[in-house]
């Protein structure tokens, strides 16, 4: 399941506050587990989580993937009346599995922007996660588009917006490849 998956490799372990000194309840203070990585291990878990964003959307997309046959495609084709409620679940796993990923992705950034002094590493990971909310917000308005009502209503552009999510995922590949080189170089 791509929750759980998320949730363990993106998992930040808590530590116990020392309540005794302050008086206070006790609390947890996060830490984050790629604060003392390498440089190169910061870049491989953004790969990893690149690779988490391509299940999502396989899932969310319904695509080649038979225990994933309850995403949108699925959705749409049990017809009226539609199986919502499952369709409700995957949109909201696949949602959180986004959310996971991209906070994962922006703690990345601020470490290599700030702590690491490394701006173009940082500007590399902050244009990555723009092109990621474009594929996002494209997909979701291709499906959109895609419902029984307004199928049919305008395929040039639809045709425009599946060009747009092929042009994003080339530029997001495009970013990968210059992450891995000028991560090779800061080293």
């Amino acid at each position: 399941m791509i929750i759980t998956e998320a949730a363990a490799e993106s998992a930040v372990p808590a530590v116990p506050g020392d309540a005794e000194t302050t008086g206070a309840p006790e609390r947890e203070q996060l830490v984050w587990p790629w604060k003392d990585a390498a440089i190169r291990a910061l870049v491989q878990r953004i790969h990893q989580l690149q690779a988490e964003r391509a299940q999502a959307f396989r899932r969310l997309e319904d695509l080649r993937i038979p225990a994933c046959r309850r995403g949108h495609r699925q959705y749409l084709s049990n017809g009226p009346p539609y199986d919502f409620p499952r369709y409700r679940s995957t949109v909201h796993e696949v949602t959180q599995a986004f959310a996971a990923a991209s906070q994962e992705v922006l703690a990345v950034e601020a470490e290599l922007a700030g702590p690491r002094a490394q701006p173009l590493l940082a500007s590399h990971v902050r244009r990555l996660q723009q092109l990621e909310e474009t594929r996002l917000a494209t997909v979701a308005l291709l499906q959109l588009m895609g419902t029984p009502e307004l199928t049919g209503q305008d395929n040039l552009q639809m045709h425009q917006l599946k060009m747009k999510v092929i042009k994003t995922m080339e530029a997001i590949s495009e970013v990968l490849q210059d992450l891995r080189f000028d991560a090779e170089s800061a080293e």
